[in-house]
């Protein structure tokens, strides 16, 4: 069977490595508190008048958009930062692609609840000064404040997970950098254009390989 990769995957590595590495968290917690986590995962998560399951994902349907939304309230800010905002808060072990954020952006600005804001002065880097930064109207924060509870659960949600996530780097600093070197090299790997498809396949199968002798320990 051929194997397939997009690009953009191998970008994403790092946050997917830090995410398993905080997942792993849970087992080094009470029994009580983990079936509390269960039971909130568990739950429904409302999106206007429609009822949808995260089913594992870190934003259920709607999420993000209601994230960004509450975040640029806090302070203007362009894509990058928010993208940025919400790595911080899951202590690194998630960062939403692009591909998810700026359309999210596009698709709150054309509903009319975030505008571009004011830039101060122009910046002599070029990448700075091309950004975007939004700010909330006030038909954004309308909404927000209509949905204050849904957002404050949802901030609250992020930051266990940021909790989580520290705790491994806390109880196993070694296993987190070993990990985060893992995605590193393969990160730089592809964007030096050094990943062909006989390349990955090597990979994949060390990786395999990897996993069954951890498995068996």
């Amino acid at each position: 069977m051929t194997r397939r990769y997009g690009r953009g995957g191998w970008n994403q590595l790092g946050p997917m490595l830090a995410m398993m590495a905080a997942q792993a968290a849970n087992e080094w917690d009470s029994s009580s508190e983990r079936d509390e986590r269960r039971s909130r995962r568990s739950r429904t998560w409302h999106d206007g008048a429609k009822t949808r399951k995260r089913r594992g994902r870190m934003f259920g349907t709607g999420e993000l958009r209601l994230a960004l939304l509450a975040l640029i309230n806090n302070e203007p800010r362009h894509g990058y930062e928010l993208i940025r905002a919400i790595e911080d808060m899951t202590g690194g072990s998630y960062a939403p692609s692009p591909g998810a954020v700026y359309p999210t952006l596009q698709m709150l600005e054309e509903e009319g609840l975030i505008k571009p804001a004011k830039v101060k002065a122009a910046s002599d880097d070029d990448e700075a000064s091309s950004k975007k930064p939004f700010k909330v109207t006030k038909a954004g924060k309308s909404e927000l404040a209509d949905r204050e509870d849904e957002v404050d659960e949802l901030m609250g949600r992020l930051g266990e997970h940021g909790a989580r996530a520290e705790k491994v780097k806390a109880k196993s600093p070694d296993l987190w950098r070993a990990m985060g070197n893992l995605a590193t090299v393969l990160k730089n790997r592809a964007r030096a254009g050094k990943l062909d498809q006989k390349a990955i396949d090597e990979i994949v199968d060390i990786i395999d390989e990897v996993a069954k002798r951890i498995e068996r320990l």
